[in-house]
């Protein structure tokens, strides 16, 4: 299987917050839409685990947090693997939401 184009930026994507920033700053010039589409998987798995780390007095925030970590090795062995494998009803609205990041 022929790698996409923009394989290299969705997979910095999912290093980290920075990796993320470091992605969508290479994206923006040469657009590419299947590191477009990761980029903004991470930025809504970001917000996810910001939201965990906020919660994480309370028991709830253990399992968002570790789900969200869980849909981040996911999502990130999908960029690897060449594929757009959406996460259920997540991606499908992070990528409505995150239209900035076109």
């Amino acid at each position: 299987m022929e790698a996409p184009t923009g394989k290299t930026k969705a997979v910095v994507a999912y290093l980290t917050f920075v990796g993320m920033l470091i992605a969508y700053f290479m994206n923006r010039d040469n657009k590419h839409e299947f590191a477009t589409w990761h980029i903004k998987n991470m930025f809504g798995l970001v917000i996810l685990l910001a939201f965990a780390v906020g919660m994480q007095n309370y028991a709830v925030g253990i399992y968002i947090y570790f789900t969200t970590v869980a849909l981040w090795l996911f999502s990130l062995v999908m960029a690897i693997s060449n594929r757009k494998q959406a996460i259920p009803f997540l991606s499908e609205k992070f990528q409505e939401w995150f239209t900035f990041l076109d």
